[in-house]
């Protein structure tokens, strides 16, 4: 459920990412769905995680400039211009319900193309759902919490996130096997 608080920066995220979307600004839309992360962690809001990762998605699928010349590419921008449409009106108009079958229907649209597209854009979503729960993970919420909330397996999500390097000043960083076992051995002389 999107919080009060949060209802004029969802809105200026919509916006903003119906406008990225038509200049093709992939930049834009990664920025657009990492600023969701904050009220997804806060809240544990599946609404927002649920933003997050179609607009991640839709900067991905973007990316990818071959797509748009694919059987389908026209009908998905229609049906995704009409969706983040409703989506913006339902959130002016506080109407929760709608608000989230309208995000639901953007992601099902991009179900509903056929062809080479329809698996890349599957892949290009479930990648997307693991990419935003390591994200979520990030900021301390548990793993299998972080999993639920984004209807992905422990095993993938820590598989991913045990892939990532380390950010400067955010984790802990591991000595390498060579080292730990020599470190182990120093203690005892």
């Amino acid at each position: 459920m999107v919080i009060k608080e949060e209802k004029e920066n969802f809105l200026d995220i919509l916006v903003n990412t119906k406008q990225a979307i038509k200049d093709e600004n992939v930049v834009l839309l990664r920025e657009l769905s990492d600023r969701t992360i904050h009220t997804a962690t806060t809240a544990q809001d599946t609404d927002s995680i649920l933003m997050a990762v179609i607009i991640y998605s839709l900067s991905k699928i973007i990316e990818r400039k071959q797509f748009r010349e694919m059987k389908g590419w026209d009908k998905f921008i229609s049906k995704f211009d009409l969706e983040i449409d409703r989506s913006i009106n339902f959130l002016k108009k506080d109407n929760q319900k709608e608000f989230v079958k309208s995000l639901e229907e953007i992601r099902a649209s991009m179900n509903n193309i056929s062809g080479s597209l329809k698996s890349y854009i599957d892949d290009v979503f479930r990648k997307a759902q693991i990419n935003k729960a390591s994200k979520i993970y990030e900021h301390g919420i548990s793993l299998e919490t972080t999993a639920k909330l984004l209807g992905i397996t422990i095993w993938e999500l820590s598989g991913y996130t045990g892939q990532k390097e380390p950010e400067e000043g955010k984790f802990f960083y591991t000595e390498s096997a060579k080292t730990r076992i020599k470190q182990a051995m120093d203690m005892f002389e």
